[in-house]
């Protein structure tokens, strides 16, 4: 992924700079964290618009665990982000996709997030990545602006994309050159947003 450090600079308190500096990050592992699944389901609940069932924790987390990294305050989690790798159906690029993000509430603005996610893209890069991929509501200035500090495009608008009516937009970070991409015809979506004329692009999921 292109990476971007952002440059701005919270203050804070000594308490909280303290529990900052506990917070630990590591990679899930299927045999080890059962503990902490049902911490993980309340936390993504609590901090997403989407409801997801076990059926597809576990399809995440099962196979591609070790793209899926946890946040923890000692024993208490506090954030998670859960990715796939897969082969692109149309090309054939290794496509990295984001499925979920979520910190803790008390512990946002301390760039936790920003952490787990350079882990994950770090974690896909090893993996031979072309590419990564996730869906963000358009009002989600701040995960918005998160992810394009770390280098990603919106490709896409997806109109009324999730349950609740709201549209997303599709953002892509290309981990490969332009010249690349261009070679394979993979160029679309660099810097701009496909728009129809009445504003949206209403598609399926990829």
């Amino acid at each position: 992924m292109r990476r971007k450090k952002l440059s701005r600079v919270r203050h804070i308190s000594s308490k909280k700079a303290m529990e900052a500096d506990n917070v630990t990050f590591k990679a899930f592992e299927n045999e080890k964290e059962t503990p902490h699944l049902e911490a993980l389901r309340s936390l993504i609940s609590d901090g997403l618009s989407e409801p997801y069932s076990i059926y597809v924790y576990r399809y995440f987390l099962h196979q591609w665990g070790d793209l899926c990294y946890l946040a923890l305050d000692g024993e208490n989690l506090i954030g998670v982000v859960i990715c796939k790798l897969e082969k692109h159906r149309e090309h054939g690029a290794n496509r990295g996709y984001i499925a979920m993000l979520v910190v803790k509430e008390e512990y946002r603005g301390r760039g936790l997030a920003t952490k787990l996610v350079k882990m994950a893209i770090d974690a896909m890069v090893l993996r031979n990545a072309d590419e990564v991929v996730l869906e963000t509501e358009v009002t989600n200035t701040g995960a918005i602006k998160l992810y394009e500090h770390l280098g990603f495009l919106r490709s896409k608008r997806l109109h009324r994309y999730y349950l609740n009516g709201n549209s997303a937009f599709r953002l892509v970070l290309y981990l490969k050159s332009n010249a690349e991409a261009l070679a394979s015809g993979d160029h679309h979506g660099h810097g701009h947003i496909d728009l129809d004329a009445d504003g949206d692009t209403e598609i399926t999921n990829d």
